[in-house]
């Protein structure tokens, strides 16, 4: 059994401020021992489960953030930015199942820290006409792929909005949002075991996932600049100053997701595209 394994940082055990999750943050340094702790707990339960091996995927902002000298030995690591798939760099369909480990709720849910690819200018996504965010994209992507997401850790909104995507996939809430950067958080050593315990019991339940469809991407940017740019390429669809669509199959939509961010990051910036 090969488990995938991507992890972001918002929704680590413990984490609730920008300064926990964005270098050069006051915390950031302590926080990347907790995040790559979230993961080790995983890697336990998946080897527990039976894995043959793990992949872990850096999600998170610079991508740089898990500690390799602390992550369990049997894992392995895909570090750095930029990759062409982004949060799900290194999943293929020799995988048996995803773990998502600290993950956020979608922009404009008042969840710990939640937002739509942080630093990137989204207001909204819509996938089919349905609101999404970096879980909804990484689900129906890691379904194109033939691969079910077995587990989702994170606060409650993240695994609420989880469920409502996909009632199979096991959630480990490890804290309780009270606003946006406030939370009641569950003791660091109950929430890793939770971690650990759910990932094996999770593992051992795999529901089947398929899509080979073909689906539509809408996002509404804050910048019109942005949606000027993206208008460029082919297929891309301006439905108003802010908003573009474009219709694919989902791993296309999702590569091109990750180039959209590419030339947001260049244009915001004013900065070359290479």
């Amino acid at each position: 059994m090969k488990v995938y394994v991507s992890a972001d940082m918002e929704g680590i055990t413990g984490l609730v401020d920008a300064e926990d999750v964005q270098p050069p943050g006051r915390d950031y340094e302590r926080s990347r021992v907790m995040m790559t702790e979230d993961v080790n707990a995983a890697v336990r339960g998946a080897y527990a489960a039976g894995a043959t091996a793990v992949l872990v995927n850096d999600a998170h902002g610079p991508m740089r953030n898990l500690l390799p000298d602390l992550l369990d030995p049997r894992a392995r690591l895909i570090k750095g930015r930029p990759k062409p798939m982004g949060m799900i760099e290194g999943l293929s369909s020799e995988y048996d199942a995803v773990l998502c480990i600290g993950f956020h709720s979608r922009a404009g849910v008042l969840g710990v820290l939640s937002h739509s690819f942080m630093g990137h200018e989204i207001e909204d996504i819509w996938l089919d006409d349905r609101p999404t965010g970096e879980i909804g994209l990484l689900h129906a992507a890691a379904a194109a792929y033939g691969v079910p997401v077995a587990l989702l850790t994170g606060d409650d909104t993240a695994c609420d909005e989880t469920k409502s995507w996909d009632p199979s996939v096991a959630t480990v809430p490890v804290k309780f949002a009270k606003d946006r950067f406030a939370a009641q958080l569950v003791p660091v050593a109950e929430a890793r075991e939770a971690i650990e315990t759910t990932t094996t019991q999770s593992l051992a339940n795999l529901a089947a996932a398929s899509d080979h469809g073909l689906h539509r991407l809408t996002v509404r940017w804050q910048s019109a600049s942005v949606a000027l740019h993206l208008g460029a390429i082919p297929g891309v669809e301006r439905l108003d100053d802010r908003t573009v669509t474009v219709e694919g199959e989902m791993l296309q939509l999702y590569r091109l997701f990750n180039l959209f961010l590419r030339v947001c990051t260049a244009v915001t910036s004013n900065q070359p595209y290479c």
